[in-house]
C-alpha cells in the first residue's frame, strides 16, 4: 500500500476533509518516524506565482474586466471623476461583491495561485475606493480621505483573508498597517519636510522608528505562521513568505539609509556586520525571502543615494548571496548545530537532513 503524498493531503485540506492544522501534525508525524524531511520534494522554500500559462490567461483577463468596470463607472486607480461619494461607495461595493464571486470559484474551487493573488489587489482596491467615498462623505480633506482609504482597505483585507487565505493578502495587509500608521501621524500634524526623514533616524520626528518598529511587527507575525508550519505544507508557511518580503525592507532601510547618510568608512563596515547578522537570522529561521528582500533594497538605497564608494559594498552583498544559496543547506546545518537550544528552536525548520548533492553521491 502506498503512502499519502502532500498532494493528497493539500486535496484533502481543499475538500475540507481535514484542516490545514491536521495536514502539518501527519506530516509532522510522518517525517519525525522516517527522518526529517528525508521524503520531502525539496529544500527550497515553496513559492508559487502561477501553475500555468492558462492562470496568467485568465489574468489578464481579470485585469482587463476590472479596469472596463473602473473606467465604466468614473473609478480610476488615482482619482474618482466626481461621481459623488455615494455612487463611490456603490461602485466600490459591487466591484467588491463581484471579486468575492469570482474568488469564490478561481480561489476556494479552482486553486489557482495567479488569479487569487490578481482578485485580492483587486479587492484592496475596491476597499480603498469605499473608503474614499466615506471620507468624502465626512467632508475630509486629502490627509483623512487617504487614510481613511488605507484603513478601510486594511480591515476589509483581513476579512478577505479570513475566508479565503490567499498567502498574499498579507503583504497587502501589511501595506495598508504601514499606510494607515503613517496617514495618522500625519493626521496630528507630524508631516516630514523631506521623503528621506521617513527612514532617517537622524531626522526629527517619528517616521523612521515607526517603520521599524512596524517592520519587526512584521517580522514577529512572519515567524508566528512559520512555527506553526515548520514543513512548510500549508498557506500559513506561504502568508509567512509575503510577510518576510515586507518586514525585511522596512527593518533594512532605516539602519541601511541611516549608515548611509553617515558616509564614513565606519558606518559601511558597520553596515557590513548588520547584514552578515540578518544573513546568520535568515539562515536560522530558514527565509531566503527576508535575507534576499533586506539585501536588494540596502542595493537599491546604495544605486540611489551613494556614489562609487557603495559598489565594493554591493559586490561583496552579490558574492556572499551567490556563496549562500549553492551552500545554503550545508552552512544553515552548521550553524544550527552550533547554536544551543534556545525558545522555538525545535519549532523552525529542520535542518539535521541531507542535500540532493549528498543523497545521491
Amino acid at each position: 500500500m502506498t503512502g499519502l503524498s502532500r498532494d493528497d493531503l493539500r486535496a484533502a485540506v481543499g475538500a475540507g476533509m481535514i484542516s490545514e492544522a491536521q495536514a502539518a501534525s501527519l506530516v509532522a508525524l510522518s517525517d519525525a518516524r522516517r527522518g526529517a524531511r528525508e521524503h520531502m520534494t525539496g529544500l527550497d522554500e515553496p513559492f508559487e506565482l502561477f501553475k500555468g500559462f492558462n492562470e496568467v490567461f485568465i489574468v489578464v483577463g481579470l485585469s482587463i474586466l476590472f479596469m472596463g468596470w473602473l473606467g465604466l463607472t468614473g473609478l480610476s486607480l488615482f482619482e474618482i471623476s466626481g461621481i459623488g461619494y455615494i455612487a463611490t461607495m456603490v461602485y466600490a461595493a459591487l466591484a467588491g461583491g463581484a471579486v468575492i464571486l469570482l474568488a469564490r470559484y478561481f480561489t476556494l474551487t479552482r486553486r489557482m495561485v495567479a488569479p487569487s493573488i490578481a482578485l485580492a489587489i483587486f479587492f484592496g482596491i475596491s476597499s480603498a475606493q469605499f473608503g474614499m467615498g466615506l471620507s468624502w462623505m465626512m467632508r475630509g480633506e486629502l490627509p483623512l480621505t487617504l487614510t481613511l482609504a488605507a484603513g478601510t482597505s486594511t480591515v476589509l483585507l483581513c476579512v478577505y483573508y479570513g475566508f479565503f487565505r490567499v498567502p498574499f493578502s498579507m503583504a497587502l495587509i501589511a501595506l495598508g498597517v504601514f499606510a494607515t500608521c503613517f496617514g495618522i501621524i500625519a493626521l496630528g500634524g507630524t508631516l516630514p519636510e523631506d521623503p528621506r526623514d521617513l527612514f532617517l533616524l537622524s531626522a526629527e520626528g517619528p517616521f523612521a522608528v515607526l517603520t521599524m518598529v512596524l517592520g519587526l511587527f512584521g517580522l514577529f507575525v512572519a515567524l508566528r505562521f512559520d512555527m506553526s508550519d515548520p514543513h512548510r505544507i500549508t498557506r500559513r508557511s506561504a502568508s509567512g513568505f509575503w510577510l518576510h518580503v515586507i518586514a525585511a525592507p522596512a527593518i533594512v532601510n532605516t539602519v541601511a539609509l541611516t549608515l548611509f547618510d553617515a558616509g564614513t568608512i565606519a558606518a559601511q563596515f558597520a553596515l557590513l556586520i548588520f547584514v552578515i547578522l540578518m544573513a546568520l537570522f535568515a539562515i536560522t529561521i530558514d527565509r531566503r525571502s527576508f535575507l534576499v528582500s533586506g539585501v536588494g533594497y540596502i542595493v537599491a538605497l546604495a544605486f540611489t543615494v551613494m556614489e562609487g564608494a557603495a559598489f565594493l559594498s554591493i559586490l561583496m552583498f552579490g558574492l556572499v548571496l551567490v556563496v549562500l544559496g549553492a551552500q545554503w543547506e550545508v552552512i544553515r546545518r552548521a550553524i544550527m548545530n552550533m547554536l544551543p537550544n534556545f525558545p522555538g528552536k525545535t519549532r523552525l525548520p529542520p535542518w539535521d537532513m541531507l542535500t540532493p548533492e549528498e543523497t545521491t553521491s
